[in-house]
Parts: structure tokens; sequence; C-alpha cells
């Protein structure tokens, strides 16, 4: 369905394990060099997610809710390519989407692709750079913030003359149920979500009803 697009990914990518186990896949009498680059590289970026978390969290006084959920994180990288297409296939790389992530650090190539819906529905590119990462809110963090968070929709199309690449760290709340912090539901703000499984809201995404639902968190564990 996507014919553009294609990944490799490494779950538990901030550890030796993992990383290792995945290399000897591809480099079956190992490749230290590329162990080492990936563990460098996210360990560099999951220090990026718990800034980001940090302050998120001390903005709206809930630290010590974010205390368990920081100690169940498991971070999923990703290797992604979206080929250039051929003149009988559309350019659409990814379909419009949210992120059934928790947290999503993306980073960009050269080549222009990654676009944001906007508020008032028009579609914004995001213009790569070597040196930015695009930090995009998952609908766990949506749900765990009681909506104050949006997960934004967001696509690729490919429109450029060479493929495309870009380097993802997904985060994913592994052994805490996600709960809405006391602090965010008071009269103005009720509550919008149940406590909830991260893996289960995964799992539900995928199914049949949740690929039909407009919005798959507010499906399977809205109020």
């Amino acid at each position: 369905m996507l014919p553009l697009f294609e990944n490799l990914g490494i779950e538990n990518a901030t550890t030796t394990e993992y990383v290792e186990k995945f290399t000897n896949i591809l480099w079956p009498s190992g490749n230290h060099h590329f162990s080492e680059t990936v563990l460098s590289y996210t360990k560099l970026v999951a220090e990026l997610d718990q800034t980001v978390m940090k302050m998120v969290s001390e903005s709206y006084g809930i630290e010590e809710h974010y205390k368990p959920l920081q100690e169940s994180i498991c971070y999923l990288f990703k290797m992604i390519k979206y080929r250039t297409p051929k003149e009988s296939e559309k350019n659409i790389g990814l379909i419009p989407h949210t992120d059934k992530t928790f947290m999503s650090i993306v980073h960009q190539h050269q080549v222009k692709g990654f676009e944001m819906k906007m508020k008032d529905g028009e579609w914004m590119l995001v213009d790569p750079s070597p040196s930015s990462f695009l930090v995009i809110a998952g609908d766990a963090i949506m749900a765990w913030t009681n909506g104050r968070i949006k997960s934004p929709k967001h696509r690729v199309i490919i429109s450029e003359k060479e493929d495309r690449y870009s380097l993802g760290l997904f985060t994913f709340i592994r052994d805490s149920k996600i709960e809405v912090p006391e602090e965010l539901v008071d009269e103005d703000h009720p509550l919008q979500f149940r406590p909830f499984d991260h893996y289960k809201f995964l799992h539900f995404a995928l199914s049949e009803e949740g690929k039909k639902s407009e919005s798959p968190i507010k499906a399977f564990c809205g109020v």
C-alpha cells in the first residue's frame, strides 16, 4: 500500500544487547562500527526526549506522575527510506496519520517531504536541516495530558528527484499504565481518557476497528 516507503527498526535501541542482536542479523560476522554509531545516536536522542519530557512535566506540575512512566520507556529506532516514485506511481510516501507513540523524534536528511497539518487544515512543509530535529507528540501523550497536548496529523509527499532518508526514535511505555494525572482534571478540563496499556492500544490501532477510527486513541480509551 505504500510502495515508496521502507524501514528497518531496532527495539530497545538504547541497549547494547538489542542493537548488537540487530547488527548480527545483517552482518553475522559483526559490525562494531555500525553498532557503536547507532548506540551513540540513540542515547543522545533519548537524552533530548528526556529533556523535552522534563520541560513538559514541569510546566504542568506533574513531574511525580512522569517518573514511573520514565522508568518504563522503550525506545524504537527506525532507519527510513522513501524512494522516488515511478511515472505510474503516486508520490505519497506516508499517508496522513498521527503517531501512536508517546513521543516521536525525527531527524530528516536534506530531501524535503515531511508535511504537518495545521489547525486551519492547511499542510505545511517542514524544511529539513541537518542540525534540527522534529519533536512530535504521539496519541499516548495526548491521552496522558488529558488532551492538552495534541498529536498532530502529518504525512510524507515525495516531490524531489532523489530518494529521501530519515531517522526516527519513538517512545513507548511498556510496563506502566498511562493515566491522566489528577492535576490535569478540573471543571474546565473534565476527564477525557481512561487509564490504558500502551501496547494494547497499539494492537487496537492495527485492528480493523482502529484503522477505521478517526481517532484510535479516543475510540480505545476515550471517556
